[in-house]
Parts: C-alpha cells; structure tokens; sequence
C-alpha cells in the first residue's frame, strides 16, 4: 500500500526494462545486444519537459539471480542506458533492480522478494526516496506482472505494451493496452494535455 503523500509531490512515470525501453532478446546485459525501440525517448522527453515528471526504470533481473551475468556487468550497461537517456535531454532519475528469484536463483540469490514484480516494493521504495504522488503517476510495462505491480502500489494509470493489442482479460487487473510506444505517447498527451498547455518543450 501506497503511503500519504502530500498535495505537491512529485509525479513519475515508472518504466519497465525490457520490453519497453529496449527489445527483450532475454537476459540483455551487454551494450551491443541493447537495442532502444523506437519511441522510448519520445515519451521521456514528454514526460520530462513538458510534464517536469521523473522518469523511473523499475526492473526484474533473474539474469543475475540464475548467474547468467553477474551485479557489476548489469550496473555497467545501467549507466551506459542512462547516459544515452541523458544525452536525448530525457534523464533517467533512477534505476531500481531486483537480482532475486524465488526458484531459480543461484546462492543468496534465490530468495523471494518484495522488490520482485509483481510486488509493488521497487515502485514504493521510489515513492519514499522521491516523495512522489502514486495516484498521479503513470506506469508502462510490457507484461501482467507489471501491470500488478502498479496497481498494488496505488498507481491509476497502467499501460501495458502489446503489439497485438490484446485486450486485458476477466481476471486482470484494469489497464490500458496500446500497440507500441508511439500509441502510448499518444495516449499520454491526450490523458494530460491540460497539464502541458503553454509549456515549451525541447526538441
């Protein structure tokens, strides 16, 4: 459960990984097998400039967990990302990353985990560190778990990322599904325009 905020909080738009910011080739960790997908920095700049929104990368690295990489070979290519985020005038504020597995893990790194989506622990850990309004930020993500994880935190406006724009089914959770990031940009500007009315943005 989301905690009391205050009326002048700060809003975010949370981001998942892979899927969203960049193709999910399965288990992405080095620079040249990271490909951006078209729109990402589009729908940050928005968020950013126009909106003076944080942008937030919430993240589940099993990669780690089954040993596949390992935390220093994740946090190189994690700045690499956010420097290309910086230099697009779209800064990322901060990548939060779970390295845990409750089956799958390797050593200490198989232990189940609140910061593990679908648990909301990333998203309110952020809310604490940037006394953010949860009600008033947007999460996007590319899969149900995602979707769970916003919702359990308080956040009202889910997007999930669906190529085939697959409705959500009886027993999900209620979200918004658009085909890619461009519809989802799209979606924002329309969901917030009065906020960005007389606002300038950056190209």
């Amino acid at each position: 459960m989301s905690r009391a905020v205050a009326h002048n909080s700060m809003s975010a738009i949370f981001l998942d990984r892979d899927g969203v910011i960049n193709v999910d080739r399965g288990y992405v960790h080095r620079i040249e097998d990271f490909e951006f997908i078209p729109g990402i920095f589009e729908l940050t700049r928005f968020a950013v400039q126009q909106l003076g929104w944080l942008v937030i990368v919430i993240t589940n690295q099993a990669g780690i967990a089954r040993g596949i990489y390992d935390e220093a070979t994740y946090l190189r290519l994690t700045q690499w990302m956010c420097e290309c985020f910086s230099a697009r005038h779209a800064p990322i504020s901060k990548v939060y990353h779970c390295p845990y597995h409750p089956e799958h893990g390797v050593g200490h790194y198989r232990r189940t985990h609140d910061w593990r989506k679908p648990l909301p622990g990333m998203i309110l850990q952020a809310q604490i560190d940037f006394d953010l309004d949860l009600s008033r930020s947007v999460l996007i993500g590319d899969k149900i778990s995602d979707i769970e994880a916003g919702a359990a935190a308080g956040i009202k406006m889910c997007v999930r990322i669906d190529p085939h724009a697959t409705p959500p089914s009886a027993t999900d959770l209620p979200h918004q599904v658009v085909c890619n990031l461009e519809d989802a940009l799209s979606l924002f500007q329309r969901q917030y325009a009065v906020h960005c009315a007389g606002k300038d943005g950056v190209a």
